[in-house]
């Protein structure tokens, strides 16, 4: 048979089997598709190809299209300015552990970035199991800030990697805050538009729409963005973010659209996505002196300094909400992968740390999962004997 049919038939059986698995294992999905790309990679039924490479691209600049329309811009501009001190000192504390952990243990100036990494896309599948708690919504308010530092880093460190420290790099960084000053004016112009004439956001995305014009018109702005960053030489990963930050900010009214674009996403580009990381992880990686060693650590350290920077919100939010708050950052499993194939690839890191990296990003996503779970358990425990005594 074809190695192409091969690859294609492998592929689409883990999409459709993926879900079973992980209902089975109690797992998130995403975890499951890393494995089994792993795994067949190895078997040889998945192979690097041209056009999985690209859709796989395509489905990770999907994915953070997704993350961005978890967050609505005007909601988050309206978070008290107490508490918005409050979520800065935390990610202040991120990044001096960071920075510290990184010079004391020679880790490289990249790995200053790459630890204190927040991504709001397993905080989404969170929300879907444990509804809005408090905990939850504030994970989402500080994940969300987080998140747009994140990829911040991101576009300046990609821009480092591939043009160097010189003239190459201060063009990238006025590249980006002219792109930045352009969005702004953009928001306003079209928040003052929306707010004088409504009429203007229900004709583009009508209530009644029959023709899909939500989808296109979304879709419309993901690939315009997309296109703005290849041709600015910015990390396109920004753009497809922006692109979704649109979406809950300019259009309320199609409550439905996120999730109608979330479903699309995950169940057919995102998976691709996160199969082809999976090919390209080496199982035999496995039995390499020191690598799980190193997974362990970084998936411990990147634990332990949220947990111990989520304290900051103790007041608001109790102690075992804040262990809650701070474990449930301590997934950024998207992010983390992103980060490490931009330096791997740029000679940043080597075949041992980049392996690790991928590996800490999935003991992350399978143990804080579990941890979580217990936590609230307990927590629930706690409250119905309280309750009891009452």
């Amino acid at each position: 048979m074809n190695e192409n049919v091969i690859l294609v038939v492998t592929i689409s059986l883990i999409i459709i089997f993926s879900p079973f698995f992980a209902k089975l294992l109690k797992l998130p999905t995403t975890p499951i598709e890393i494995i089994f790309g792993a795994v067949f990679a190895y078997a040889g039924f998945l192979h690097e190809e041209h056009l999985f490479k690209i859709v796989a691209e395509l489905g990770f600049l999907y994915l953070m299209f997704i993350a961005g329309t978890e967050i609505n811009l005007k909601n988050t501009l309206k978070t008290p300015k107490q508490l918005i001190n409050k979520i800065i000192l935390y990610l202040v504390i991120l990044y001096a552990f960071s920075i510290a952990l990184s010079l004391y243990l020679n880790l490289g100036k990249i790995f200053m970035v790459l630890m204190p990494l927040i991504s709001v896309g397993l905080i989404a599948t969170l929300s879907k199991e444990y509804g809005k708690t408090p905990w939850l919504s504030l994970s989402m308010t500080a994940g969300a800030i987080g998140e747009i530092v994140s990829i911040g880093f991101l576009t300046l460190t990609s821009a480092a990697l591939q043009s160097g420290l010189g003239m190459g790099l201060v063009k990238t960084i006025f590249a980006l805050v002219l792109f930045l000053l352009f969005m702004f004016l953009l928001f306003r112009a079209m928040e003052l538009l929306f707010w004088w004439f409504p009429e203007v956001s229900t004709s583009l995305m009508p209530h009644d729409d029959n023709k899909e014009q939500d989808i296109r018109l979304s879709m419309g702005i993901f690939f315009l963005l997309v296109g703005a960053m290849l041709y600015l030489h910015l990390e396109l990963a920004f753009g497809a973010f922006l692109a979704g930050i649109f979406i809950p900010t300019f259009f309320e009214h199609k409550h439905e659209l996120p999730e109608k674009l979330a479903s699309f996403g995950f169940g057919f580009l995102v998976p691709i996505f996160f199969i082809h990381i999976g090919s390209s992880f080496n199982l035999e990686m496995l039995f390499v002196d020191g690598l799980i060693q190193k997974a362990l650590f970084i998936t411990l350290a990147m634990t332990l300094m949220r947990v111990v920077a989520s304290l900051v919100f103790i007041k608001e939010l109790k102690l075992i909400d804040s262990l809650l708050m701070g474990l449930s950052h301590s997934m950024p499993l998207t992010l983390l992968i992103a980060m490490a194939t931009l330096a791997y690839n740029a000679n940043s890191i080597d075949e041992l740390h980049y392996y690790a990296l991928i590996l800490a990003s999935l003991f992350q996503a399978i143990s804080i999962m579990i941890i979580i779970k217990l936590i609230n358990n307990y927590k629930i425990k706690k409250i119905g004997i309280k309750n009891e005594i009452h």
